[in-house]
């Protein structure tokens, strides 16, 4: 039996520790958000260093060096460059939709260890790249692995958790990405003063040393018991891995609902056409709704483009880089904060205050650029300064809430039926949003000018007010129960309770 602690179960439902199987899951977790975070993190680091932009990008070098009557706003667009952003995001979207077969077919394990070989690869080759074609193939790699690893590591988590702390459990996974932007901001910092400008070449390389941690982990770690149950008619064999999972003998009350969830699972067989089912349209509605709200909330700006942003209004290469390091300083910290609260809080408060916290910030940050900045002048250090100010409380409120929330939310909340499916539809619509706003948002800022943060204030408003009306809280629900939290809200009960109405007539004649 695995050693651990002992933990008070706030449910009353299920029993167990957290033991040596449980934290060897959180550091995978770890590292497959550390993963994500980092390319976020690198791919805006590495366009903002001018070797890097010679080597591959000369165009984009000379506009921003000689032509000084270019707006502000439009130094940076050009394809090429957002195609090595954005390339990524395209080949995540496209084998989330692979991952999702494999996943149910094969395990969460499986999964895991296909998408960190294609990390590894991938890492390997951006590091390597001698032409822009070397690159953008590292890039697709990376792409593809992620997609796996995105799709399957939150689940994996959040079916090894115990529902009283699934919560900061799963946020693991965004702590990872949260200290992975900030790994990515301090390397870029580093390597970009490294003499013979080959610096940038450590930064795309460094994915590899958390892809090798995430394969390792993966290599040790059990199958998880969900999974086992529908998979293998050797039901013991499932419970015992449970028992080690929890560190107790007495898990029957929560092997009981595995075998009761998975013996409605195996009569599914055509995963994409039956969540399309309308008892299933609330977690259909929100498997695409969470995700494309976390990427409109404008997050992928600060990400992707911060250190072209803090260029864009006065600050010198460094100072931009410098700038990042600190916005990921923030982040780090408030998705810590996250996690020691999501569990106490719930889901919708977190939700609320930290959509409130990024509009205020966006129409600060949009009013100053618009006042201030214009297509040619100069900020100056104070306005520049309190730029970076309202940046981080924008942040911080994305770390509080959408950031960790729109990963945790939509994991825990699918029946085991349509769950691979489920979450590899929320992993596609983060990426092709990635993709979308890689693609965009330079030809965006050149067009919109500071109306782009307006835009995305916007956006903002419109999520809040669609978690404080249709998201359920599901602080302490565990997963197999999930579905009485839709039958008991105010909109999506009589959804519900149509089609279990519907089904029953069909039984029935």
């Amino acid at each position: 039996m695995a050693s651990g602690l002992p933990i008070k179960d706030e449910g009353g439902q299920y029993n167990g520790r957290i033991t040596s199987i449980t934290l060897l899951s959180c550091l995978m977790a770890a590292a497959g958000g550390f993963i994500f975070g980092c390319e976020l993190g690198i791919s805006g680091g590495v366009t903002s260093m001018t070797p890097f932009l010679k080597e591959f990008f000369p165009n984009v070098y000379r506009k921003m060096k000689e032509d000084t009557k270019i707006s502000n706003y439009c130094k940076f667009d050009s394809q090429h460059l957002t195609l090595f952003t954005s390339s990524l995001y395209i080949a995540g979207l496209i084998s989330s939709f692979i991952a999702s077969p494999v996943t149910r077919a094969f395990g969460r394990k499986i999964s895991i260890l296909v998408g960190g070989v294609a990390l590894l690869a991938g890492s390997a080759l951006g590091g390597a790249a001698l032409n822009l074609y070397m690159l953008i193939f590292g890039r697709v790699l990376l792409g593809f692995g992620l997609g796996f690893t995105n799709q399957s590591v939150p689940l994996y988590v959040s079916e090894m958790a115990l529902p009283q702390h699934r919560g900061k459990t799963n946020i693991v996974f965004e702590l990872g990405v949260g200290i992975g932007v900030l790994i990515a901001n301090i390397t870029n910092f580093g390597t970009e003063k490294i003499v013979g400008g080959w610096g940038w070449r450590i930064s795309l390389a460094i994915s590899a040393v958390p892809a090798a941690i995430l394969t390792l982990c993966a290599l040790f770690l059990p199958e998880t018991p969900n999974n086992l149950i529908h998979d293998s008619k050797n039901h013991q064999k499932a419970k015992k891995v449970l028992q080690r999972v929890r560190g107790t003998a007495d898990v029957e009350a929560e092997f009981d609902d595995l075998i009761r969830a998975s013996s409605v699972s195996k009569v599914i067989n055509h995963l994409f056409q039956n969540i399309m089912k309308r008892k299933y349209r609330p977690q259909i509605v929100m498997a695409i709704a969470i995700p494309f709200f976390q990427q409109v909330t404008g997050i992928n700006v600060i990400t992707f483009y911060a250190p072209i942003l803090f260029r864009t209004i006065g600050e010198g290469e460094s100072a931009s880089l410098m700038s990042t390091v600190v916005i990921g300083l923030v982040g780090t910290t408030f998705i810590i904060l996250s996690m020691l609260t999501v569990d106490k809080i719930g889901r919708k408060a977190l939700f609320m205050i930290g959509g409130t916290l990024m509009f205020l910030s966006q129409i600060v940050v949009g009013g100053i650029m618009a006042a201030l900045l214009g297509d040619y002048g100069d900020l100056t250090k104070v306005y520049g300064y309190l730029v970076l100010v309202f940046i981080c409380l924008y942040v911080a409120g994305f770390s509080l809430s959408w950031g960790p929330l729109g990963w945790l939310v939509p994991s825990e909340i699918y029946p085991l039926e349509i769950r691979s499916a489920g979450q590899s539809m929320t992993v596609a619509v983060v990426f092709l949003l990635c993709f979308i706003v890689g693609q965009t948002f330079l030809a965006m800022l050149c067009q919109f000018k500071s109306g782009t943060f307006f835009f995305f204030a916007g956006w903002l408003a419109v999520m809040t007010a669609f978690v404080h009306f249709l998201l359920p809280e599901t602080k302490n629900v565990p997963m197999e129960q999930m579905e009485k939290v839709w039958r008991e809200h105010w909109f999506w009960k009589g959804i519900v309770d149509e089609a279990d109405e519907n089904s029953r007539m069909q039984e029935g004649s």
